[in-house]
């Protein structure tokens, strides 16, 4: 079904109202104030991976792009009224991780003309955006035209379909003043150094880029009041964003500098000097994120700069009860014609892919960050315990090791129903197992450790040893997995052995974020009881057909070789590893695994047989 086909989608409204009817309601909670400024405002989304629907287990995040819609609605007229200006950033990652998107065929084909219906100033690619080639090129088709000059790709490339040649994906930059305060904005839009794109798009390397012609007289354009720098990347160590931060203080020392930024998804707000900062908005709708400036110089007359502007963030719960507070709204005002119409194709388009049908029922909650590991609760000990072995016991004729990164796992199991769209939410990879028959029993049993990154040489410190320097560690762990102390130390992330747990108010009874940043811990618009998250390995492995103690289960002695599966994610650097081992295999003498299944298929199948709930619709 096409908005572009049906305007509005007005026989709709009768049927409309805002949020998903499955949706938990929200919980009312201690919240601070949105930091309104009098000249320019910022909406933030990064990494919504298609949860355009919103949460349906957690009500604190139940809020759907049709609210989404409304309530930026509700500001712009804000802004209109009190002369101020919003703008709406979006940057990236919007595919890949919901039933929403990735249950269709072709995938996205209801989350694109959902996607369109919001207003989005500045908005960028992702690298989820380049992984498949056809992915890819529905976003040149597709997502390009539909936000028209919006789009920024300032170092991304593709091979236009119909003439083969290598051209922008979009335009590089966007210079625009706003609408009322008249604020003049040069807009940069990109991709950090990705290298796993498919080959019908090139990304350009940052330092290549900031040296391009283009970008260097962009940078020495007269009259600019903001530079607003968005892009799939980082605000924190981050290599690619400082090249541009510096390349532009090289030119225009003074002038304030926006940066917005995904990837990493956590929230995250960092200084880079009094006249810069950079907010990173979380992940998968759970985040609104906002960030205000006062003190710009305008092309308004007789209004000038302040001698330091100030910059003010806020992370919003994307959840009614926040949405209604910060615009002024209740239930009866908040959801606009749009937004609601927007919410009812959302219900429909879940209907049509019939992603309520149940699997099972899971008999508790299964973390992937929230518990140690390992632990009974744990998603990646109940992956390498029962799942793994339940399904290649059948399948192996041989003693094997089953290895595959928790980067695989993407979200948590909730206790009650597992239905079509939990299948893509804890696992959406279209990715499957790949086979490497007779590794020498040492080779495969030392594997492990050096994938986790234990022992005397480390395995990045292999990847510059033999070439493998566009593959990054932490590309094998899932999202919030924190892999440096430094890390722990910020963003949210609690280890149950840390005395770094951040004071809140009055103890407040609902569990959610509480970020530590550059501005300090007041951040999150709702007060919460913080939530602990643990550091979890990077990959984990399942013996089939030999014991824990290495032991043959029916000869008493160890097998002189193994067969070796991994998810074929992990390829690179399982043969990086073997190499380092003196096993030096290529990737043509990988075999496919499993009949081709990949890991959602897996763990839906196993679900379905194991966890005791008649399957419905």
């Amino acid at each position: 079904m096409s908005f572009a086909r049906i305007p509005l989608l007005l026989f709709f409204l009768r049927l409309a109202s805002s949020e998903q009817p499955s949706a938990p309601q929200p919980i009312s909670a201690p919240l601070r104030e949105l930091p309104w400024s009098k000249q320019v405002n910022f909406l933030h989304t990064t990494d919504t991976h298609g949860w355009h629907a919103g949460h349906l287990q957690e009500a604190q995040y139940s809020g759907d792009w049709g609210d989404y819609i409304s309530f930026a609605h509700h500001l712009r007229k804000r802004a209109d009224d009190e002369g101020s200006d919003l703008l709406l950033v979006d940057t990236g990652d919007r595919v890949e991780g919901n039933g929403l998107y990735d249950a269709s065929s072709p995938k996205g084909k209801y989350t694109f003309d959902i996607l369109k219906h919001q207003h989005i100033d500045v908005i960028t690619p992702g690298n989820h955006e380049l992984y498949i080639a056809n992915t890819s090129r529905r976003e040149f088709d597709e997502v390009v035209p539909d936000f028209k000059d919006s789009y920024i790709a300032s170092n991304l490339d593709v091979y236009n379909p119909s003439s083969g040649k290598l051209q922008p994906l979009a335009p590089r930059y966007r210079r625009f003043t706003t609408k009322n305060q008249q604020i003049r904005v040069l807009a940069f839009g990109f991709l950090f150094n990705f290298h796993g794109n498919a080959n019908n798009t090139v990304v350009q390397p940052v330092q290549e880029t900031v040296k391009e012609p283009w970008f260097q007289d962009a940078i020495r354009t007269k009259d600019i009041d903001l530079f607003l720098v968005a892009g799939h990347v980082p605000v924190r160590d981050s290599e690619e964003y400082d090249l541009v931060y510096k390349a532009i203080r090289g030119v225009a020392w003074d002038t304030p500098i926006a940066l917005f930024g995904g990837h990493t998804h956590i929230r995250d707000y960092r200084k880079y000097d009094k006249k810069a900062f950079g907010i990173e908005s979380g992940r998968y709708m759970e985040t609104l994120g906002f960030l205000s400036i006062d003190g710009l110089s305008t092309g308004k007359r007789g209004v000038g700069a302040m001698a330091s502007p100030e910059f003010r963030r806020m992370y919003i719960d994307n959840n009614l009860y926040s949405l209604q507070h910060h615009s002024g709204t209740n239930k009866t005002t908040f959801g606009t014609d749009l937004g609601k119409n927007v919410s009812q194709a959302i219900r429909s388009a879940r209907k049509q892919l019939k992603l309520d049908h149940t699997f099972g029922c899971a008999p508790r909650d299964y973390w992937l960050n929230r518990a140690p590991y390992p632990a009974e609760d744990s998603l990646l000990t109940l992956l390498d315990t029962q799942v793994i072995p339940d399904t290649f016991n059948h399948s192996l004729d041989r003693p094997s090791i089953v290895i595959t990164n928790s980067g695989a796992m993407r979200f948590d199991i909730f206790k009650g129903p597992f239905t079509t769209d939990s299948t893509f939410l804890v696992s959406p990879f279209t990715s499957g197992f790949r086979m490497i028959k007779d590794v020498p029993y040492g080779a495969a049993t030392q594997l492990l450790q050096l994938l986790n990154n234990q022992g005397q040489i480390l395995l990045e410190d292999l990847a510059a040893m033999y070439g493998g320097e566009e593959h990054r560690l932490k590309d094998l762990l899932p999202p919030l997995a924190p892999v440096n102390a430094q890390t722990l130390s910020r963003n949210q992330v609690h280890i149950a052995s840390s005395d770094q747990q951040i004071p809140l108010a009055d103890k407040p009874s609902l569990p959610g974020y509480t970020t530590v940043d550059d501005a300090g811990s007041d951040g999150d618009d709702t007060i919460h009881q913080a939530i602990q998250f643990y550091d979890v390995p990077n990959c984990i492995a399942s013996n089939i057909g030999f014991s824990a103690t290495t032991v043959l289960e029916t000869q008493g002695e160890e097998p002189d070789k193994l067969d070796l599966v991994y998810n074929e994610f992990i390829q690179d650097w399982v043969l990086l590893a073997l190499r380092y081992l003196g096993q030096k295999y290529e990737k043509g003498q990988t075999k496919s695994a499993l009949r081709g299944q990949t890991m959602t298929s897996v763990i839906e199948e196993w679900v379905g047989g194991h966890w005791g709930c008649d399957a419905k619709d």
